[in-house]
């Protein structure tokens, strides 16, 4: 185990209904809150006229911004950070899923800069200050209501790039798992591997190789996303899958599933960015998409940690590493077929005409982070690959 320290400063509130408390936990960070939300389906559903009504009842004057879109853009970022410069506001108030939260955080670091928010991303320019954030996550997956990460896509420029710092915590995490009873089957599952893959990331792509502790812990939580997206898919107002999916996304990428194992990599995140920033493809989608193939891919170079995982997701056991290796990931890709997630590029329509795009896209990224373990040549065998 590496040395390390953890810190996560996000205070978590779980349970049945727990949404109502959405504006006494807010009201201790100010009296005026932006409210960030996505699709119009929130308000058919009554959840962002709860968690609106709750803010108001606890004396909160509150300034909307919806329209939040799936893979978040940064020109809404700027009208919301307009809009809060605007009106004055000291809080933003995310209700919707990762691409909501997200949004939420670069508008709350970009409200209290002098420069256009984008610079962040690029690595132009360092997050100082952000005004506090309450996040609501309405769907289970991304992990950004208890993290210091954020994602947003440049439609002009078509990159898509994630950037960490700690301003960028929420202060409170609302979690209840009642208010995802409705949501689609394709966002439940989409969420749950987007959860597993940031487990199987830190599980395959680390520089520690001795960490037990770390492996239980990750294999433990990526079966239970496995089990409780076939319970919420099988029957969406099962509570205990639906609470099970929520906390598990949460534990997914807080922190503590990467404490002990040195550097720790995004390679299948690193990839699907390009996905989604070119085809505007479902992030959790494009994730399923590329797995089977980019473990196929690392599994052939170097097969120990995916034959770990063979055996401590499907308890398999086989002295030839290669062979359990290869049969984990068949399995696998069966669970993904099994909940109607793609498992190539093809299913989801894209051809070997699109990898050199794909490729050139997924390396200016790759530069950006600095992963010089990913140069072009293995960036495009690996997209060969999940063709």
């Amino acid at each position: 185990m590496r040395d390390f320290v953890f810190h996560n400063p996000t205070k978590i509130i779980f349970g049945r209904n727990v949404l109502l408390q959405t504006g006494g936990q807010t009201a201790s960070f100010g009296s005026k809150a932006l409210l960030v939300s996505g699709r119009e389906s929130l308000k058919k559903q009554g959840i962002y006229q709860a968690a609106h009504h709750s803010l108001r009842q606890a004396g909160i004057e509150v300034v909307e911004h919806a329209g939040v879109q799936p893979n978040p853009i940064v020109s809404h970022v700027q009208q919301g950070i307009a809009l809060a410069q605007k009106n004055g506001v000291g809080i933003i108030v995310a209700v919707g899923g990762g691409s909501v939260i997200d949004s939420a955080k670069a508008i709350a670091a970009g409200a209290l800069a002098g420069h256009d928010v984008w610079g962040f991303f690029k690595g132009k320019k360092s997050i100082k200050a952000a005004l506090p954030v309450i996040a609501v996550p309405t769907v289970s997956g991304s992990g950004s209501e208890t993290n210091n990460g954020m994602v947003l896509t440049n439609e002009a420029t078509r990159q898509k790039i994630g950037i960490g710092n700690r301003y960028l915590f929420p202060k409170i995490a609302i979690l209840d798992p009642t208010v995802t009873f409705s949501v689609p089957q394709s966002t439940t599952t989409f969420g749950a591997v987007d959860a597993f893959t940031h487990l199987l990331e830190f599980y395959l792509s680390r520089e520690e190789s001795f960490s037990p502790l770390q492996d239980h812990y990750s294999a433990g939580l990526m079966q239970t996303l496995m089990g409780a997206c076939e319970g919420a898919l099988a029957n969406p107002r099962d509570y205990q899958s639906r609470a099970e999916l929520m906390w598990a996304s949460a534990l997914a990428l807080n922190g503590i599933s990467a404490a002990g194992l040195g550097r720790v990599g995004f390679p299948f995140h690193l990839i699907e960015h390009s996905l989604s920033a070119l085809h505007n493809i479902p992030h959790g989608a494009g994730l399923a998409a590329i797995l089977p193939g980019a473990m196929a891919f690392v599994a052939r170079k170097n097969p120990t940690r995916q034959a770990l995982f063979a055996t401590q997701i499907f308890g398999l056991r086989d002295a030839d590493q290669q062979l359990l290796a290869q049969e984990g990931i068949r399995l696998f890709s069966e669970w993904l077929k099994k909940i109607s997630a793609p498992t190539s590029l093809s299913d989801l329509n894209l051809s070997q005409k699109d990898i050199p795009a794909l490729a050139a896209n997924t390396q200016a990224q790759a530069n950006l982070w600095r992963l010089r373990e990913y140069p072009p040549e293995i960036i495009e065998a690996i997209l060969w690959e999940c063709l």
